[in-house]
């Protein structure tokens, strides 16, 4: 039983890295900076097409954001590539904190939906483990506090494999 574990593992295991040689990497994971910080991490599920998944703060709460994203190469340029794409993010934002706040009287917790744009650019070094993210994240909410936030830009740092 064990030997049969092992070889699975084991073909498993070459069937990623042999799918991690069509892009830079197949997945990645890491610290994503800016107006709002928190981690990142991004999956390929196609040469050209990623998932990423968002978990950061914002106003003193939580925002779960989940990204489809569209990653092209850039001409002569190794490693480096831009991409594009959209999704959904909901955010849990605590009222109590302080009363700086755009919504309400500041005494109030806000629960928000909406939707999400990126536009961005990442480079993957050469023989190793990292991967640096320039983007920029615009967000719509469309319940809770409607509004829209246009400063999402950020910083991604992420192991990849």
């Amino acid at each position: 039983m064990k030997l049969k574990s092992i070889l699975i593992s084991a073909g498993l295991l070459l069937a990623i890295t042999m799918s991690a040689q069509a892009q830079d990497y197949n997945t990645g994971i890491g610290l994503r900076g800016g107006f709002s910080q928190g981690l990142t991490v991004k999956h390929f599920v196609s040469d050209k097409a990623a998932l990423e998944g968002i978990l950061h703060t914002r106003w003193s709460g939580l925002m779960v954001t989940g990204l489809y994203e569209i990653h092209n190469d850039i001409a002569n340029a190794p490693g480096l590539r831009w991409y594009y794409g959209g999704g959904a993010h909901i955010g849990f934002w605590d009222g109590k904190e302080n009363n700086n706040r755009p919504w309400g009287n500041g005494n109030e917790d806000v629960t928000v939906l909406g939707l999400d744009l990126i536009l961005g650019i990442e480079y993957t070094i050469p023989n190793s483990p990292i991967n640096i993210g320039l983007d920029y994240k615009p967000e719509f909410n469309i319940a809770g506090y409607k509004g829209v936030w246009g400063e999402g830009a950020a910083l991604s740092l992420r192991f990849v494999w």
